[in-house]
């Protein structure tokens, strides 16, 4: 792999969720990128290196190709659950049809590098919606061809939500304790803190390996920050 050597742009969608917040904040402060272009739902905290494009319906999306013109890389965070959208269109609309958009301005403004947050478990042929949906988006993205492709595949995130989740709420308070057992047991189960996967995803940002890249859970974990394997 080689390493990049210049001061990029980037764009980053989902920049609020548990994920997108924690990345923005890397990628802030990385020496790697001089600005980063942020397409959010409501306004951000101020800084320097950071511009903003405010989207109230990211309906409008497909209207900001100007936004990623000279961005070399591009992060796509998006996000929800059916109980949020309200109904599987929406969840699909989310899921599938914001981040395939966001990828077609991308390869369309010459990005190198898009990096999808997906899902463990993801899969097209698979009979669970979710799991389907994400496989469905990961499939249309990889059919775009851009340069590089990284698709992420975190297990449940842990780090707080500025929403409440009760399910997933529920499901961090018993894995917690386990975290290390699982680690060895089923690492590719186990609950990653929503940090450490934002720190891959700029890791990973800064290698130019050509093609599709998919990190599962496992491989996550021994890349995250402190980890011996990912050192």
């Amino acid at each position: 792999m080689k390493p990049m050597d210049k001061r990029k742009k980037a764009v980053l969608l989902g920049g609020t969720g548990l994920i997108g917040k924690q990345l923005l904040r890397i990628l802030l402060e990385s020496e790697a990128y001089e600005t980063i272009t942020a397409i959010v739902r409501k306004p951000l905290a101020e800084h320097s290196k950071l511009r903003q494009v405010v989207l109230t319906d990211f309906a409008a999306l497909e209207s900001q190709a100007e936004t990623f013109e000279g961005a070399e890389d591009v992060f796509c965070c998006l996000g929800t659950t059916i109980r949020q959208a309200g109904t599987r269109e929406r969840f699909r609309i989310v899921d599938f049809d914001y981040p395939v958009m966001a990828a077609r301005l991308a390869k369309a403004a010459g990005a190198q590098r898009y990096v999808l947050v997906s899902s463990m478990g993801a899969d097209a042929g698979s009979r669970f919606f979710y799991n389907r949906v994400k496989g469905e988006t990961e499939a249309a993205v990889r059919a775009l061809q851009l340069p590089m492709i990284s698709i992420i595949r975190p297990s449940l995130l842990l780090g707080e939500r500025e929403e409440f989740r009760l399910i997933e709420r529920m499901g961090v308070a018993i894995s917690r304790p386990l975290t290390p057992f699982l680690r060895k047991a089923l690492p590719k189960m186990c609950p990653i803190e929503a940090r450490d996967v934002a720190a891959v995803m700029h890791r990973v940002a800064q290698m130019y390996t050509p093609g599709v890249h998919i990190y599962e859970n496992d491989q996550l974990h021994k890349m995250a920050p402190g980890s011996r394997a990912g050192t």
